[in-house]
């Protein structure tokens, strides 16, 4: 059996910290092989930079994935091209810098991990569900646990990728939403699901950002510029144990930890 978390959107300071502190323990307390985060709001709420992506990495992060937030920084440009375990979505237009889809080994197992994002109601990309056939096509048969962060806005299209890939990856898994849902399952053919990992961060404003400035953005229609909050911190996510030999999903298990 093959252990991996996969964490929800790494929400700015308190997001950064919760990981830093926390994951090495939860690492071993839980006997976790594979760690997955999603970064593409690491840095202040937008972005990553290259020095917080090297903190996270060694905070305990094996792959990091992302989403429409991922170049809102111009410093990522160059370091995602040299650094293939930070993704961007597979699906973006070509010659986007960096690569959709990291395959490497963890305790000689082959692993692959592929970052997409969705269609409706964010901004444009290509057809993610042809971009899921071409990135599985690419791969070799040894590669038997595959992992696809759906960085996207609706329940529909998250849940109909996961059909549509159900027996062919051992888990998909939703960000962008920043609201942990309430549906973990493995589908009929041995993929793990969950339609939204959550946040790891604050929880005590609005989707991590302070209250009263969104408020006041939706009163006003003013564009006042986001601030993250800081309290409340948790960590959202799922822990997936997979069959090595089959890729298929045996447990999945939601996680929401408290963090001082």
């Amino acid at each position: 059996m093959f252990r991996v978390l996969l964490t929800g959107d790494t929400m700015a300071r308190a997001g950064r910290r919760v990981l830093e502190e926390r994951l090495h323990s939860l690492r071993e307390q839980r006997e976790i092989d594979f760690v997955v985060a999603n970064v593409e709001n690491a840095a202040a709420g937008f972005s990553i930079t290259p020095r917080i992506a090297e903190d996270l990495f060694a905070a305990g992060v094996d792959v990091m994935t992302s989403g429409n937030h991922i170049f809102d920084k111009r410093e990522i440009l160059e370091f995602i091209e040299r650094e293939p375990r930070l993704l961007r979505p597979a699906n973006y237009a070509p010659g986007i810098p960096g690569k959709g889809r990291w395959v490497g080994k963890s305790k000689g197992i082959p692993i692959a991990v592929i970052n997409l994002q969705g269609r409706v109601f964010m901004p444009p990309c290509d057809d993610p569900f042809r971009a899921a056939d071409a990135q599985l096509g690419a791969l070799e048969p040894s590669v038997k646990i595959i992992l696809v962060d759906m960085h996207a806005e609706t329940t529909s299209e998250k849940l109909a990728l996961a059909r549509y890939l159900d027996g062919r990856v051992s888990a998909v898994v939703g960000t962008h939403t920043h609201v942990q849902t309430a549906d973990e399952q493995i589908l009929p053919n041995g993929t793990a699901y969950l339609t939204d990992l959550g946040m790891t961060g604050p929880h005590d404003g609005v989707i991590g950002m302070k209250t009263d400035i969104v408020i006041e953005r939706f009163l006003r229609g003013l564009a006042a510029k986001f601030e993250p909050s800081e309290g409340n911190i948790k960590l959202n996510g799922l822990l997936v144990d997979i069959d090595e030999e089959t890729g298929h999903a045996l447990h999945a298990e939601r996680v929401s930890l408290p963090h001082s």
